[in-house]
């Protein structure tokens, strides 16, 4: 006689699992009405706006309670949930955990309100022999020229409070960085530039605590490797510098000046950016190509995405090999691979394909910049002939392929 089955318990209604459920599904469900509400908002009623007002002053309080808590598994859950729903509501979701991951505002009774933000600068160091771990960061004088470069050339404001940290980021470890651990991170900049006595720093310490992956680089070969600059901007919260313009024109202005300072920066304090980086492991100079500072998840998603442009780019030449690119053509479209969104290029010459390859797609990107991307990135190794499709389907033959404008 088989024996009988031990019950599985239900979970009581006070469990830790369940309240992380309801939190997910909450969360979720707030950025979905809010996104929808936001989407019409010219058409809801008053009533409707009001309950999308208190909708929005509850999901702040969760959200923030949930970061607070270092919350990982409810966060990335509710993304998850809204993925599956709907596309501005995920765009909504992710955009305001990824804000809020990386700011705090800090209040003190009889003291102006301040906010502190991660921000980070990711930049490609071409190398002879890969970047060598042992020299990161060891040139003390210049990584404090470089702190002091950031209030002086205009990134961040006269009167803001920079800390830099002195380790430059692979890919890896940013990547390994969650929403929880990088708010945990935000406050312990706050502490350490509040606070006159040196307190510990768990959250920060633990992101580097891996170091850099290995590569293969030999000691000749000619390197190409992506590190993020991580710094911590704390300022009044109603610092002018900060301040965006009201209307399109002033607003354009102002980031074109943002821009032109970030574009001078670049130019005038690379060599100080060298010295931290230490040197390659061969005896060519580091040369260092800059992308945008933003705050810490944009820096990141910035780095993954020109990562992977240059990956798809070497896989690309390598298929050409010898033949005249000029010749070749190329079609761009969506492309399913294990129920993830790739966007594909297929390579080919005539009716021969040389290759298809895939640069990964989040639901929430601008599909028309990403081809856009791929267009200019295919130009620039010589291939013109472009065509965009509808996407490739489960044969890999493209949906009705045209001429891309």
């Amino acid at each position: 006689m088989p024996k009988n089955k031990r019950p599985v318990p239900r979970k009581s209604a006070n469990s830790p699992e369940l309240k992380d459920e309801q939190q997910t599904t909450e969360l979720c469900a707030l950025a979905l009405d809010l996104a929808d509400g936001e989407f019409n908002h010219d058409i809801v009623a008053d009533s409707t706006r009001a309950e999308l007002a208190q909708k929005g002053l509850d999901f702040q309080r969760l959200l923030r309670k949930l970061l607070n808590q270092g919350k990982d598994e409810v966060l990335y859950g509710a993304v998850e949930l809204a993925r599956d729903e709907s596309r501005d509501g995920y765009r909504y979701l992710r955009n305001a955990i990824e804000e809020g991951a990386a700011s705090v505002i800090l209040r003190r009774e009889g003291a102006p309100e301040m906010e502190i933000d991660a921000f980070a600068i990711p930049v490609f160091v071409h190398s002879q022999g890969g970047l060598d771990p042992a020299h990161d960061f060891q040139d003390g004088a210049a990584y404090d020229a470089l702190l002091d470069s950031f209030t002086d050339a205009g990134l961040e404001s006269p009167k803001a409070r920079v800390v830099l940290v002195s380790h430059a980021y692979d890919l890896d470890e940013f990547e390994r960085v969650t929403y929880g651990q990088l708010h945990a991170m935000v406050r312990e900049a706050a502490q350490s530039l509040t606070e006159k006595k040196i307190a510990a720093a768990p959250a920060l310490e633990r992101s580097m605590a891996a170091g850099w992956s290995a590569t293969g680089f030999g000691p000749d070969d000619a390197a190409v490797e992506l590190r993020f600059l991580l710094g911590f901007a704390m300022k009044r919260a109603d610092d002018p510098f900060y301040k965006v313009p009201a209307g399109e024109k002033a607003a354009d202005a102002y980031f074109a000046q943002r821009a032109a300072r970030y574009q001078k920066w670049t130019e005038l304090h690379a060599p100080l950016v060298a010295r931290c980086l230490g040197r390659g492991r061969g005896d060519a100079p580091l040369r260092l190509n800059f992308l945008y500072q933003d705050l810490f998840f944009g820096a990141r998603e910035q780095g993954q995405s020109e990562y992977a442009t240059l990956q798809l780019l070497s896989a690309l030449n390598q298929a050409i090999g010898g033949r005249a690119p000029e010749r070749l053509s190329a079609v761009i479209a969506p492309f399913d691979v294990d129920d993830e969104m790739v966007l594909r290029v297929q390579l080919s010459e005539g009716d021969t394909v040389l290759i298809h390859g895939d640069k990964p797609l989040d639901l929430g990107a601008d599909l028309e910049l990403e081809v856009d991307d791929l267009r200019d990135a295919l130009a620039s190794i010589g291939v013109a002939e472009v065509l965009v499709a509808l996407r490739f389907n489960a044969d890999g033959q493209p949906v009705e392929p045209r001429p891309l404008a």
